[in-house]
């Protein structure tokens, strides 16, 4: 009974002097657009570009400081259970961050490099992948159009296979399983304005403007 209780007691006093390391805030600020909000008219309006991008992710942004130094706050309290319940909104806000950051890249006025996939690595490897550019383009509508609700479709490479993916997320949860390639934006927000709720029409828009210069950097960094 004696050893029971010493170990007890040591283990209480290890417990005791545990402490969670102190957390080292992260700060993010809205991302300047590479191209004016009018730039992607007429398959992206103007209109949709500045409520999305000043608006919308401005609100992630600020969402996910205010979290963040919540999290700092519960960290020097260390208060556990505050801690646990902030995570979900660093992940959707922080998600939403990430997501919008390489949404804007991935976009691009038409003269300006987008809708031109030239020939290379990339286009070879959706060829080999997909049989075509144009098959590619088929099944990513398709798992873009079936997103329940709100969320994001992306092209990911798989870097234990050496494949490129078409994959789905929800909301605003982030790619974690493939590299991100490319992300179409396919909650409301992204399109309502100009193509009310035919997802579809906008699916087909969007390809005009896709930086496919910015993919194939993005792949090629990925390999």
């Amino acid at each position: 009974m004696l050893a029971i209780t010493s170990r007890a007691l040591k283990t209480s006093a290890a417990v005791k002097s545990f402490r969670p390391l102190t957390a080292i805030r992260t700060k993010v600020t809205l991302p300047d657009l590479p191209y004016e909000y009018d730039a992607l008219e007429p398959h992206i309006s103007g209109e949709i570009m500045k409520i999305h991008h000043s608006k919308h992710h401005q609100t992630y942004v600020n969402a996910f400081n205010a979290a963040e130094e919540k999290l700092q706050n519960a960290f020097q309290a260390n208060n556990l259970t505050e801690q646990l319940a902030i995570q979900n909104a660093i992940k959707f806000n922080g998600g939403g961050h990430i997501n919008h950051s390489l949404f804007w890249q991935n976009l691009a006025p038409k003269g300006q490099g987008g809708g031109n996939l030239t020939k290379g690595a990339l286009s070879s490897a959706i060829d080999k992948e997909f049989g075509s550019f144009d098959n590619f383009v088929t099944k990513f509508n398709a798992a873009a159009a079936g997103v329940q609700g709100s969320g994001w479709a992306w092209l990911g490479y798989n870097k234990e296979a050496k494949r490129l993916e078409i994959a789905t997320t929800a909301n605003q949860d982030p790619l974690l399983a493939l590299v991100p390639l490319l992300g179409v934006d396919v909650w409301e927000h992204a399109y309502y304005l100009q193509y009310k709720n035919v997802r579809p029409d906008y699916l087909k828009a969007i390809w005009e403007v896709i930086n496919w210069e910015t993919v194939a950097e993005r792949f090629a960094k990925a390999q």
